[in-house]
């Protein structure tokens, strides 16, 4: 069993405005929190984990070939590994929330 403590992770910069912490995982998922400032843009990417989250606080903008997906508090998310996605916070309030993914995303560009 394993407890990672928030307050005691590290988070890291990805791109402007978006702080990133890798906190618990097993050898098939792990989890992410993640605050993304207003008017901070994740430009689109992909990678081949299933991700899957949920939003405490704010609202976020997915966007993909699909369209425009908005989640607020309470909202939870999937996206397919190997889909193409984007997001970008529009609001005015820091959204804050936690990614799983599976499996584990282990060295994220933002990482290396």
């Amino acid at each position: 069993m394993e407890r990672v403590p928030l307050s005691e992770t590290d988070s890291t910069e990805a791109v402007d405005g978006v702080h990133l912490a890798v906190l618990a995982g097993t050898e098939s998922m792990n989890v992410q929190h993640y605050e993304i400032e207003p008017g901070a843009v994740i430009d689109e990417h992909d990678h081949p984990n299933e991700q899957t989250g949920i939003v405490f606080e704010g609202e976020l903008t997915f966007l993909s070939e699909d369209g425009e997906l908005v989640c607020g508090p309470g909202d939870s998310y999937a996206i397919p590994g190997g889909e193409p996605h984007a997001a970008e916070n529009r609001g005015d309030e820091t959204v804050r929330g936690v990614d799983i993914f599976s499996p584990p995303r282990e060295n994220p560009s933002w990482q290396e």
